[in-house]
């Protein structure tokens, strides 16, 4: 489906060459996590370079309406956590999965009934298997029109420490269980009954989880078990969004050139941060410091075989790229992702048909063949997903006259990404 013809949108135009340092917002992920952790935790948390896109404000909106103190300035979080002990309330997440999941489980924390609700689109996405294991917790969850689904009120406290969830539909359900376990009387132990997905973003939960005070978190491949204790206060700086990063790093390889990413070095805790790695397994020069990482564009873009299990949120940012290379790709691992903000593969291969992409959607991924000489401009829905318009707006800049609908999606991660692309590309 292409955009509809009186929605918003915005020109891509084509770029030849870039030679560009480019600062990219925190990462939502790690300051998702801080920010639920700094909630609860008994002192007053510092966080700082916080990223000012929608997902992030959203979960700060819901930690203020918990009455919890917090104050925002310039992508600094200053939060007074005072444990548990909030009032009922409604909380809207928004369009925010991360966000809705991670208080969805935590509000469970409250003993008291809590809802939590968002937009149309988050309310059609899947829910089901995080209420069953809050059930199994000793939760009730009660949904408001459909089972499985937002709108949910949450009533706890959650006082069995053995539950069971698969591992293959969402890491962020069992991050949400695993942030509440420590307030679980025994602490807790999730059982998985089946391959746990995306892996860097459950050890990435486990880390910050460390950082304010509870350690000795283990994740094996059939359970990850959670000591009881309780968060502590703590001052974090959130590293730069190594998602985000993908796109102006693809820019060098689908246009030429160079991109230097600062902040994103070789300490980097975010498995996405792996994207570099795909880029130099195609032909590009990668050069990483301490605290930054650089792409240089090759002679030549090869593809590649990879299974994405553990770096999801990179597909559309790798078939951008695939899509310029000489020889196919194909990108294994990754079923799951239809259930994002869009059906990440199906969406994904309708719109990259439209701008010429010869490729195929298979069970689990997709097969993408050599396109340069067929690709053309055109007018691509994004389908409610950031990820999509800014790999879209990558492949874009390679073709020129590309139309992306609906391009304010993009403030959910980096409401600033279109003027960064003007500026990259000018």
């Amino acid at each position: 489906m292409t955009a509809p013809q009186d929605e918003p949108v915005r020109r891509v135009r084509r770029s030849d060459r870039i030679a560009a340092v480019v600062d990219v917002p925190g990462s939502k992920s790690i300051a998702n996590r801080a920010l639920a952790c700094a909630g609860v935790a008994d002192g007053t948390s510092t966080l700082t370079n916080l990223p000012d896109g929608d997902d992030t404000s959203a979960l700060a909106r819901a930690v203020a309406t918990l009455g919890v103190p917090i104050s925002l300035e310039r992508g600094r979080a200053v939060i007074d956590g005072r444990g548990t002990d909030w009032p009922e309330a409604t909380l809207h997440a928004g369009l925010a999965g991360t966000t809705s999941r991670f208080l969805t489980a935590l509000v469970a924390l409250a003993g008291r009934p809590i809802t939590v609700d968002g937009d149309p689109p988050l309310r059609a996405r899947p829910f089901g298997p995080l209420h069953e294991a809050l059930v199994q917790m000793g939760v009730t969850v009660t949904p408001a029109e459909q089972a499985g689904h937002l709108p949910a009120t949450i009533t706890g406290p959650p006082l069995n420490g053995e539950v069971s969830l698969r591992g293959d539909v969402s890491s962020q359900f069992v991050s949400a269980l695993m942030m509440i376990g420590p307030y679980v009387p025994s602490g807790l132990r999730i059982g998985l009954t089946s391959p746990l997905v995306s892996v860097p973003y459950v050890e990435m939960t486990a880390e910050v989880m460390a950082w304010f005070g509870v350690s000795g978190v283990v994740v094996g491949p059939d359970e990850i078990t959670i000591p009881s204790g309780r968060y502590r206060s703590a001052d974090i700086a959130v590293e730069p969004d190594a998602s985000s990063a993908s796109y102006p790093l693809a820019l060098a390889a689908v246009c030429g050139g160079r991109v230097t990413v600062p902040g994103l070095g070789l300490g980097a805790l975010q498995g996405d941060a792996r994207f570099a790695d795909l880029l130099a397994a195609m032909g590009c020069g990668v050069r990483r410091t301490a605290d930054s990482v650089t792409v240089e564009s090759g002679a030549r873009l090869r593809g590649i075989d990879v299974d994405m299990a553990d770096v999801s949120d990179l597909v559309p940012t790798v078939a951008a790229v695939a899509a310029c290379a000489e020889s196919e790709t194909r990108i294994r691992g990754v079923g799951f992702i239809r259930a994002k903000e869009s059906d990440r593969l199906g969406d994904l291969v309708g719109e990259l048909r439209t701008l010429g992409v010869d490729l195929d959607e298979t069970d689990d991924g997709l097969d993408i063949r050599p396109s340069a000489d067929r690709l053309r401009p055109g007018r691509v829905g994004t389908h409610h997903d950031h990820r999509l318009a800014m790999a879209f707006a990558v492949l874009g800049s390679r073709i020129g006259d590309v139309e992306i609908g609906t391009p304010d999606v993009v403030s959910k991660s980096w409401p600033g990404f279109w003027d960064m692309l003007d500026a990259v590309t000018r």
